[in-house]
């Protein structure tokens, strides 16, 4: 069975190559511009669509029980890849390649049983341990916060990885967790996501990250309504204990908001670099409110599959992005420079390099 599965591949692969290889992207919940999960794999498929001359096709379901249908579709026409962006998608992916043995199919973020489906999973937690090591060395408080999406075992990965890093940097520190919600609708509500940021900072947490698919627009909106704490507004056993960012510029609306003894407040992005989220003034060289961002590569993914099938070496089964793989880490650009110093970069790579080696074991639930 192995044997003709992989000579029905390569010749459907073969085929393909001689016309214009077609790949069908279906999405989760958020759709392709959530700035983050989705708009990653979204960019690998167009960087492929560039580099490589492929074809590719979207949908986006309104509704989640519409994905069967668009994945469907896709082989029904007869597409060389499809690839089922997010775990929810892993029964409809697994079901369309069992109907169709002869075509590939790819899933991110969990993994297919299906011979024909390759599985691009990530090690997350290993990307959060390095943004909560940076949080922990930044906050003013020793007070952070992780907002998570939908409360299951994929962002559990997220939460321990970070609350570990924390931990590592600050043994001392204060994390806070919530969940925006236990559906599919937590990645795409932001005003819930800022209702909790709104309590965590009320706690005295001052930087907070969101791994919250769509919903993180939420707590953006949330820092650039506040900007900053405010030490008369701290609760009872919080106080400023550092003032790591008293020499950046300001814009002049924050010295408006937050004269006296403030502090600035910060998000952490996800999957997506989304710093620049954080320059509300439009001016990177003033103080930016995104301290960093958890890249998970999902679109160095999506770009490395397509090109396999392109290659004619499709292979079924699960694959792994970590940090040794470039599949997932921290964002530094001309967003955030001014904010981390290089003495800092240096402390965080090195922690990379035990990560990577194993001298760091570092927790995924």
């Amino acid at each position: 069975m192995k044997k003709v599965l992989t000579i029905a591949l390569a010749l459907s692969t073969a085929v393909a190559s001689a016309q214009t290889l077609r790949v069908g992207m279906a999405y989760d919940a958020g759709g392709k511009a959530d700035k983050s999960f989705n708009q990653s794999a979204y960019e690998g498929s167009q960087r492929a669509a560039k580099a490589l001359g492929v074809q590719v096709k979207d949908f986006e379901p309104s509704d989640p029980s519409q994905v069967i249908q668009g994945i469907r579709s896709f082989a029904k026409e007869g597409f060389d890849l499809t690839i089922g962006v997010g775990f929810a998608n892993n029964a409809s992916i697994t079901q369309v390649a069992k109907e169709n043995p002869d075509l590939a199919f790819g899933l991110i973020d969990d993994v297919s049983p299906g011979k024909n489906v390759a599985s691009l999973v990530f090690s997350e937690e290993q990307g959060s341990y390095l943004v909560g090591y940076l949080a922990a060395m930044n906050s003013s408080t020793g007070v952070v916060g992780f907002i998570g999406g939908m409360d299951v075992p994929l962002i559990h990965k997220f939460q321990a990885g970070y609350e570990a890093g924390v931990k590592a940097a600050n043994p001392k520190a204060k994390i806070i967790a919530q969940y925006v919600g236990t559906t599919p609708d937590a990645w795409n509500n932001p005003g819930k996501a800022k209702e909790i940021a709104a309590s965590m900072r009320g706690r005295g947490a001052d930087i907070i990250f969101a791994a919250a698919g769509g919903s993180g627009g939420g707590l953006v909106d949330y820092v650039k309504q506040t900007q900053c704490l405010k030490a008369s507004q701290l609760p009872a056993g919080v106080k400023f204990t550092s003032d790591n960012f008293k020499n950046v510029p300001k814009s002049a609306s924050y010295k408006t908001a937050c004269a006296g003894n403030t502090r600035p407040m910060f998000f952490i992005g996800v999957d997506s670099n989304q710093n620049y989220l954080g320059d509300f003034d439009k001016n990177p060289a003033t103080l930016n409110h995104g301290l960093t961002s958890m890249m998970k590569r999902v679109d160095n993914a999506v770009y490395a599959l397509i090109s396999d099938v392109k290659a004619n070496k499709f292979k079924g089964g699960e694959r792994r992005f970590g940090l040794k793989e470039n599949g997932v880490g921290y964002a530094m650009d001309e967003y955030n420079r001014a904010l981390i110093p290089t003495a800092q970069v240096v402390k965080v790579e090195a922690v990379k390099a035990k990560i990577i080696s194993g001298a760091i074991k570092v927790p995924n639930k």
